[in-house]
């Protein structure tokens, strides 16, 4: 058994700013399913939303945050994550983040930072590092992480289930001991130990067909959570992405909402602008109304995608503020300086997850959850862009000073290694890819951008029936990293339709045809489920 002070599933900008947090005060283990830098994280192109200018203010961040959750966030934890951003800001610039800065004009020289400008926000206050925010932080915060000697990276291991003390058949409150992992590479499952977890498992795009999520992203945090008995919230609301690039050979590339915060306009495949008669922020209106729009689109004009046309902007502006879109989008043959970019949705981000307050804590002692696998009520029924590396920078410095400052005592718990029990060698791995094409389907088809009750009845029962089948699975055959994937994607796709079952009503990215329009009664009213141990 592997006994740490402090236990960090996932590598991304909440597992290490927590890990580099908590390292003065014990032993860190970091515990990542690839190698260190894979993360959603890594792929976030547009930046961090923060007020830093003063043309900006905390009242107006909050009031963006608030519209574009469409009246579901907790104002309390929006104002707390807003306020407490800046302070978290200058440390990661302490800690070697270099953001991109333009210079202030007639300063002879002096510079300040570069701020974009995305969907829903009333001022420019999106701090980026070109449109590879996501890469550069990832890059600052490993150098950090590097420095500590306190901290083990695992590359390569896969966590399997949280031991808690209920499970294991011991009374009074519910406690997490730590967790068991798959080591990808040897095939053994070794135990990790430790008074406090930090899920920090970033989303679940994977489970559906299409997404700008990478292949990590199958929401192993929020099934894991779910199986030891912590409540979930809000799994209904399922951010799509408006514009990823639609070509055969991509796979999952976002085109960035910046690029319409620079001046990219949405139009039809016969360049004809239809944003305008939508929303009064047009191409610019939060992404739940964007995502619906192009829908709506694609499916009067039965095209496979619409336009996204930024060409009359300057070329050498568009090479210099986009490098890594305009270069992969001319590997495809797409020129973004003299040709619109073909855009579809795509599954991008959970806006629910582990119900969590804002210091991390979820229902079970010891357990924390931070980032995209948690639900805080920032983000409410719809997310507004770039918040979510802000939620990941703020909550992660929290949970790390309560997890210090109340660190639980050493459970009086036996843990027992992982039993294998009969298991054998799986031979028909064509099932496993089966099943995991058939979720993903069944989900992009009746549990996508617009739903009904009788879709989501239908994806109710073949989820169910698929998961018996995974069970079975799981029960006889030796766990393999694509069959624990699996019995994942399984579960998140159980809790979305559960949720979506559960509210009446269109709010947010929940958009339903039997109950159109949004019910005031489930205003501020979370959509929670529980479980028994």
């Amino acid at each position: 058994m592997k006994q740490f002070d402090y236990l960090v599933l996932g590598s991304g900008l909440a597992g290490l700013s927590f890990a580099l947090k908590v390292a003065p005060y014990g032993r860190v283990a970091i515990v990542t399913k690839k190698d260190r830098a894979e993360s959603n994280t890594n792929y976030a192109q547009g930046g961090v939303a923060s007020v830093t200018s003063k043309e900006d203010s905390f009242e107006l961040h909050v009031r963006d945050t608030l519209e574009a959750g469409a009246g579901l966030c907790k104002e309390a934890a929006v104002r707390t994550i807003v306020e407490d951003g800046p302070a978290r800001i200058a440390e990661l610039i302490e800690l070697g983040m270099q953001f991109t800065e333009r210079e202030i004009p007639l300063s002879h020289g002096a510079r300040e930072l570069d701020l974009g400008r995305e969907g829903g926000h009333s001022k420019r206050r999106i701090l980026h590092a070109k449109d590879i925010t996501g890469r550069e932080i990832e890059r600052a915060l490993l150098a950090a992480v590097a420095d500590q000697p306190n901290i083990t990276i695992f590359e390569n291991h896969l966590a399997i289930n949280l031991i808690t003390s209920q499970k294991l058949g011991y009374s009074g409150d519910n406690q997490c001991l730590g967790v068991y992992v798959l080591d990808k590479q040897s095939g053994h499952v070794e135990t990790f130990a430790a008074p406090v977890t930090l899920l920090a498992t970033g989303g679940s795009g994977k489970v559906y067909l299409y997404t700008t999520n990478p292949d990590i992203a199958t929401g192993d945090g929020i099934a894991m959570a779910w199986r030891a008995g912590a409540a979930v919230a809000n799994m209904e609301f399922v951010q799509f992405h408006p514009t990823c690039l639609y070509h055969p050979k991509a796979k999952s590339f976002l085109i960035s909402e910046a690029v319409r915060g620079e001046g990219g306009v949405l139009k039809s495949i016969e360049g004809v602008e239809f944003m305008e008669k939508v929303h009064p922020l047009k191409s610019l209106a939060p992404r739940d109304i964007v995502a619906r729009a192009i829908d709506s689109e694609m499916k009067k004009s039965g095209a496979d995608y619409v336009l996204l046309d930024i060409t009359h902007k300057p070329a050498r502006f568009l090479i210099d503020r986009f490098p890594n879109i305009y270069k992969t989008c001319l590997s495809y043959g797409i020129d973004i300086t003299k040709e619109p970019i073909p855009v579809v949705p795509a599954a991008h981000y959970q806006c629910g997850g582990v119900l969590t307050n804002v210091d991390g804590e979820t229902d079970i002692a010891g357990l924390y959850a931070v980032g995209e696998v948690s639900c805080t009520g920032l983000h409410g029924a719809n997310r507004l862009a770039s918040n979510s590396l802000l939620e990941a920078l703020v909550c992660s410095h929290r949970a790390a000073q309560r997890a210090v400052a109340n660190k639980p005592k050493p459970a009086e718990c036996k843990i027992p290694p992982w039993h294998a029990g009969n298991a054998s060698n799986a031979d028909e791995m064509v099932v496993v890819s089966h099943n995991w094409d058939e979720i993903r389907r069944i989900m992009w088809d009746y549990v996508g951008i617009v739903r009904t009750n009788k879709r989501l009845q239908r994806a109710q029962k073949r989820i169910a029936n698929l998961q018996a089948e995974i069970q079975e699975y799981y029960w006889d055959f030796i766990v393999t990293s694509d069959l624990l994937e699996l019995r994942n994607i399984a579960t998140v796709a159980e809790l979305i339709i559960a949720c979506a079952l559960r509210r009446p009503e269109s709010r947010g990215l929940n958009y339903n045809l039997d109950y159109p329009n949004a019910n005031p009664e489930w205003a501020q009213r979370d959509t929670v489920l529980r479980k028994g141990p």
